[in-house]
Protein backbone atom coordinates (compact mmCIF):
# COMPACT_ATOMS: atom_id res chain seq x y z
CA UNK A 1 0.00 0.00 0.00
CA UNK A 2 1.20 3.56 -0.69
CA UNK A 3 0.92 6.54 1.42
CA UNK A 4 2.45 9.68 2.40
CA UNK A 5 5.19 9.02 5.51
CA UNK A 6 6.21 11.54 7.55
CA UNK A 7 9.35 10.28 9.12
CA UNK A 8 10.58 13.19 10.44
CA UNK A 9 9.69 17.27 11.75
CA UNK A 10 9.87 19.27 9.36
CA UNK A 11 8.76 21.75 6.59
CA UNK A 12 5.96 20.30 4.58
CA UNK A 13 6.48 22.40 1.80
CA UNK A 14 9.96 20.98 0.76
CA UNK A 15 9.63 17.88 -1.87
CA UNK A 16 11.36 15.36 -0.51
CA UNK A 17 14.12 15.49 -3.06
CA UNK A 18 14.92 18.92 -1.81
CA UNK A 19 15.22 17.63 2.02
CA UNK A 20 11.26 17.51 2.51
CA UNK A 21 10.15 15.64 5.63
CA UNK A 22 7.13 13.92 2.98
CA UNK A 23 7.27 10.90 0.90
CA UNK A 24 5.44 8.68 -0.99
CA UNK A 25 6.54 5.12 0.80
CA UNK A 26 4.98 1.95 -0.32
CA UNK A 27 4.23 0.43 3.45
CA UNK A 28 2.49 -2.86 4.72
CA UNK A 29 0.62 -1.46 6.90
CA UNK A 30 0.32 2.40 6.75
CA UNK A 31 2.63 3.38 9.84
CA UNK A 32 0.13 5.42 11.82
CA UNK A 33 -2.71 2.99 12.09
CA UNK A 34 -3.64 -0.72 12.02
CA UNK A 35 -4.71 -1.75 9.13
CA UNK A 36 -4.80 -5.63 9.79
CA UNK A 37 -7.96 -5.66 10.71
CA UNK A 38 -11.49 -3.88 11.01
CA UNK A 39 -13.13 -3.33 14.33
CA UNK A 40 -16.52 -4.74 14.98
CA UNK A 41 -18.17 -1.09 14.57
CA UNK A 42 -15.87 -0.18 11.90
CA UNK A 43 -14.72 0.08 7.59
CA UNK A 44 -12.15 0.14 5.27
CA UNK A 45 -12.24 2.43 2.57
CA UNK A 46 -9.99 2.69 -0.26
CA UNK A 47 -9.20 6.13 -0.47
CA UNK A 48 -10.01 7.91 -2.90
CA UNK A 49 -9.24 11.63 -2.04
CA UNK A 50 -7.93 13.10 0.71
CA UNK A 51 -8.13 16.57 2.28
CA UNK A 52 -5.10 18.67 3.19
CA UNK A 53 -5.72 21.22 6.47
CA UNK A 54 -3.96 23.52 8.66
CA UNK A 55 -3.83 20.50 11.25
CA UNK A 56 -1.90 18.35 8.61
CA UNK A 57 0.90 20.96 8.00
CA UNK A 58 1.24 21.95 11.97
CA UNK A 59 1.12 17.73 12.34
CA UNK A 60 3.81 17.40 10.29
CA UNK A 61 5.72 20.32 11.66
CA UNK A 62 5.53 18.46 15.34
CA UNK A 63 3.50 22.06 16.17
CA UNK A 64 -0.36 20.66 16.64
CA UNK A 65 -1.37 19.25 20.38
CA UNK A 66 -1.89 16.23 19.00
CA UNK A 67 1.74 14.84 18.47
CA UNK A 68 1.65 11.21 16.67
CA UNK A 69 4.81 8.84 16.94
CA UNK A 70 7.02 8.87 14.11
CA UNK A 71 6.85 7.54 11.84
CA UNK A 72 3.10 8.51 10.83
CA UNK A 73 0.57 9.03 8.02
CA UNK A 74 -0.72 12.71 8.03
CA UNK A 75 -4.46 13.15 6.86
CA UNK A 76 -7.55 13.58 8.79
CA UNK A 77 -10.22 13.72 6.32
CA UNK A 78 -10.86 11.50 3.08
CA UNK A 79 -13.57 9.76 1.13
CA UNK A 80 -13.21 6.69 -1.28
CA UNK A 81 -15.34 3.21 -1.22
CA UNK A 82 -15.91 1.10 1.12
CA UNK A 83 -13.94 -2.22 0.98
CA UNK A 84 -14.53 -4.01 4.14
CA UNK A 85 -17.54 -3.54 6.70
CA UNK A 86 -17.07 -4.89 10.65
CA UNK A 87 -19.26 -7.08 12.01
CA UNK A 88 -21.45 -5.06 13.97
CA UNK A 89 -21.61 -2.00 11.53
CA UNK A 90 -25.55 -2.18 10.23
CA UNK A 91 -25.96 -3.13 6.44
CA UNK A 92 -28.40 -0.47 6.25
CA UNK A 93 -26.28 2.50 6.93
CA UNK A 94 -22.77 1.27 5.44
CA UNK A 95 -22.00 -1.89 3.38
CA UNK A 96 -18.86 -2.72 0.58
CA UNK A 97 -18.90 -0.62 -2.50
CA UNK A 98 -20.36 2.68 -1.00
CA UNK A 99 -18.93 6.11 -1.71
CA UNK A 100 -17.93 7.81 2.07
CA UNK A 101 -16.23 10.57 3.24
CA UNK A 102 -15.05 10.98 7.06
CA UNK A 103 -12.43 11.69 9.53
CA UNK A 104 -10.04 10.10 11.11
CA UNK A 105 -8.05 11.32 14.01
CA UNK A 106 -4.59 11.63 14.41
CA UNK A 107 -3.88 11.26 10.64
CA UNK A 108 -3.92 8.24 8.38
CA UNK A 109 -5.85 9.64 5.68
CA UNK A 110 -2.81 9.95 3.05
CA UNK A 111 -3.09 6.62 2.20
CA UNK A 112 -4.51 4.03 -0.27
CA UNK A 113 -6.63 2.52 2.29
CA UNK A 114 -7.58 3.84 5.87
CA UNK A 115 -10.19 1.78 8.55
CA UNK A 116 -12.47 3.59 10.58
CA UNK A 117 -12.58 2.17 13.85
CA UNK A 118 -16.37 3.46 14.24
CA UNK A 119 -18.16 4.25 11.01
CA UNK A 120 -21.29 5.44 12.76
CA UNK A 121 -19.08 8.74 14.09
CA UNK A 122 -16.31 8.75 11.35
CA UNK A 123 -17.87 8.34 8.08
CA UNK A 124 -20.95 9.77 6.38
CA UNK A 125 -22.11 8.28 2.72
CA UNK A 126 -21.66 10.69 -0.11
CA UNK A 127 -24.70 12.14 -1.57
CA UNK A 128 -25.35 11.82 -5.61
CA UNK A 129 -23.85 14.80 -6.97
CA UNK A 130 -21.02 15.52 -4.90
CA UNK A 131 -18.34 14.19 -6.15
CA UNK A 132 -15.70 12.41 -3.86
CA UNK A 133 -12.74 15.03 -4.46
CA UNK A 134 -15.49 17.79 -3.03
CA UNK A 135 -16.32 14.97 -0.20
CA UNK A 136 -12.91 14.59 1.39
CA UNK A 137 -12.77 18.40 2.29
CA UNK A 138 -16.49 18.41 3.42
CA UNK A 139 -15.96 16.63 7.18
CA UNK A 140 -13.30 19.49 8.40
CA UNK A 141 -12.80 22.42 6.27
CA UNK A 142 -16.35 22.78 5.12
CA UNK A 143 -17.46 22.68 8.41
CA UNK A 144 -14.67 25.06 9.60
CA UNK A 145 -15.39 27.55 6.56
CA UNK A 146 -19.45 27.29 7.70
CA UNK A 147 -19.16 28.22 11.17
CA UNK A 148 -16.28 30.95 10.70
CA UNK A 149 -19.16 32.52 7.91
CA UNK A 150 -22.25 31.98 10.28
CA UNK A 151 -21.33 32.49 13.41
Amino acid sequence: MKALVCRVLGDPTKPASEGGVLAVEDTAPAPSSSLSSVPSAGVRVKVAAAAVNFADMLMVQGQYQEKPNLPFVPGGEFSGLVTEVGVAVDPKHFWVGQRVAGMVGGGGAMAEEVVVPDAASGCFPVPPGMDLQQAAAFPVAYGTSHIALVY
